[in-house]
């Protein structure tokens, strides 16, 4: 597999599994069809959008080939024909969701990596990558986006990712079998941070009934 075959691969993976968190977070606000397409196509591109913008490609790979438009629409409507039928929809969006910030933090760095990045700034970008989609969601949906919300270990866990693929992609091991390790990588630490209740330090918060922490 050649790595534009590998990062067309994880791109439209991405595409696909954030599409279906922003359709099924749309199913639970009760939005009608149409807010449901748009959500599940803005959250799903908008992690691309911002990394091929920041390293130059013109016009954005979603602009470009017409797949990046045809894969959420289709998991759009999949989750409005099955929405009925899902079960626990909140732990739906979370795992839909963290497997698209796995495969998108990898395919940014990649990217960035193979563009000619440092390797700081193809991690930046691949966390900038994983973490856009999710912004752009929870902000249509009135929502703290999770990378700024109460400790939520989100971008940590994007950013070990994007250090594993760094770490194979100079010592030219890079591949599909690291790509999915990578991903996986940040899929279990995002869900076992939810598991195990992990949190980064967040300042002091106000007594109840009390004043505030000096």
């Amino acid at each position: 597999m050649t790595a534009a075959t590998l990062a067309l691969a994880l791109d439209l993976s991405g595409v696909f599994v954030f599409a279906l968190a922003g359709a099924l977070a749309a199913v639970r606000r009760h939005l009608d069809v149409l807010g449901l397409v748009v959500v599940a196509t803005v959250s799903s591109v908008g992690g691309g959008l911002v990394r091929d913008t920041l390293i130059g490609v013109q016009p954005p790979s979603a602009l470009q080939d017409w797949r990046y438009l045809a894969v959420p629409l289709a998991a759009a409507a999949l989750v409005w024909a099955l929405h009925q039928r899902l079960q626990r929809l909140r732990r739906s969006v979370v795992v839909a969701d963290a497997f698209g910030l796995g495969l998108f933090a990898v395919s940014g760095t990649a990217t960035a990596l193979a563009a000619g990045l440092s390797a700081p700034s193809s991690c930046l970008l691949g966390v900038l990558t994983g973490v856009g989609g999710g912004v752009i969601r929870d902000v249509l949906l009135v929502q703290v986006p999770l990378v700024l919300s109460d400790g939520q270990f989100y971008a940590v866990a994007a950013l070990v990712g994007c250090l594993l693929v760094t770490v194979t992609y100079r010592l030219e091991v890079f591949g599909p079998v690291t790509a999915v390790a990578a991903t996986l990588l940040v899929v279990v630490l995002r869900l076992g941070a939810l598991r195990l209740r992990w949190r980064l330090p967040v300042p002091g918060r106000a007594r109840t009934g009390g004043a505030p922490d000096a």
